[in-house]
């Protein structure tokens, strides 16, 4: 499951990195133009709900990690409970820095968060 969640999330950002585009040489300009522009923000409907789909598995497991990250640190299982809290947050900072890459493109193709 939690490998799931994982791919998914890393399906995102990549699919993110696809619509923001990657970073190129200091000429490149700040706002999409031309035909691959157009192409990328075209496809930005789906991105979003591709990304709200996994925010939600996201939203539904977060409780469920971090009710056994409390039991295990309470049956002293303290390896384990730190595994389980960096795990958390490595999936928490994969999410803000999908949403943060979202929300850029979102401003370059002039839309708004479906």
């Amino acid at each position: 499951m939690l490998r799931k969640l994982i791919a998914g999330t890393a399906v995102a950002g990549a699919l993110t990195f696809g619509a923001a585009g990657i970073a190129g040489a200091a000429s490149t300009p700040s706002t999409p133009t031309g035909t691959n522009a157009a192409a990328r923000c075209a496809k930005l409907p789906a991105l979003v709900t591709k990304v709200h789909a996994v925010e939600a598995k996201v939203s539904a497991w977060l409780p469920k990690a971090q009710a056994r990250e409390a039991k295990a640190n309470a049956n002293g299982h303290t390896k384990l409970g730190d595994a389980i809290a960096k795990r958390i947050t490595r999936v928490q900072n994969r999410e803000n820095n999908v949403n943060a890459r979202l929300a850029k493109a979102q401003a370059a193709c002039g839309t708004s968060a479906g």
